[in-house]
């Protein structure tokens, strides 16, 4: 390699070499300044500008920028707001208590219960995202209405969810909390976001366990039941859960378990 350099092929071929990797950077340095010149002017084909990325509207440039970066920042907390501001929280705390009250570890797997968590969340806010998609989204898509009120025709429905959903013990209390770093609302007011969704949260996680302790205690009584029988017969070394788990398995299964459970779940918001 060394001989092969230092002989004049080698070297022509180097020369050769370096002259067309400076034509074609500068090829490459004439190219992206015409298409930047032929970009910005009206009329002319080539690399598209700012303007004909975004999407049309009304507004500056800027303004659609930042309406991409607010709907960006609004899609990664999505699941946040989901679990917020909906009915997921009692929905999965009381499939929760079920599976710990069989006693199996991971059947139903935790894939299957969020799931099914989801859609029958979906199932009951869909009036309230329907709502909110009717008078807030599809209106700002089509520039009749602003950022700001459309984000105000949006939260309106969820409020009213959670207004009727909320405990009114919670909601006083996250209200008195508020009291020194928040206006305090007049009579007939809106009730601010910042106090409802904290009062609401508080709720269902409440009303999930008040339903996760009715489905744990018929478990609880067939546990007691079986471990009774088991210490009277004397087999000390027998888990009384071996023999407890196929009794409430069938148990759930006669009275049929799952259709009163999600039914009785979903008919808790209506």
């Amino acid at each position: 390699m060394k001989a092969f350099r230092s002989g004049p092929r080698g070297r022509l071929l180097l020369a050769g070499l370096l002259g067309a990797a400076a034509l074609l950077g500068a090829a490459m340095l004439l190219g992206s300044t015409a298409a930047q010149a032929q970009g910005g002017a009206p009329g002319v084909t080539g690399v598209p500008g700012l303007d004909a990325l975004l999407p049309p509207g009304n507004g500056a440039a800027s303004g659609r920028i930042l309406q991409l970066v607010a709907l960006l920042t609004v899609l990664s907390l999505a699941p946040g707001l989901l679990v917020m501001m909906t009915s997921f929280t009692r929905f999965a705390v009381a499939l929760s208590f079920l599976r710990s009250g069989l006693g199996l570890q991971s059947t139903p797997a935790n894939l299957f219960l969020v799931s099914l968590s989801l859609f029958m969340t979906f199932y009951v806010m869909a009036p309230t995202f329907d709502r909110a998609w009717n008078e807030g989204v599809r209106p700002l898509q089509e520039n009749r209405i602003g950022e700001e009120e459309a984000f105000a025709r949006i939260a309106e429905p969820f409020r009213e969810f959670m207004a009727a959903q909320v405990r009114p013990k919670d909601l006083q209390t996250f209200t008195d909390l508020a009291s020194r770093n928040f206006p305090k609302a007049e009579a007939g007011e809106k009730i601010d976001l910042r106090i409802l969704i904290p009062a609401f949260m508080i709720s269902e996680l409440r009303r999930g366990f008040e339903i996760g302790f009715l489905i744990a205690l018929p478990f609880l009584v067939i546990d007691l039941i079986v471990s009774t029988i088991v210490m009277s017969m004397g087999m000390m070394m027998l888990p009384p859960t071996v023999i407890s788990l196929p009794f409430k398995v069938l148990f759930f299964i006669l009275i049929d378990g799952w259709n009163l459970l999600v039914g009785g779940l979903v008919r808790s918001f209506f």
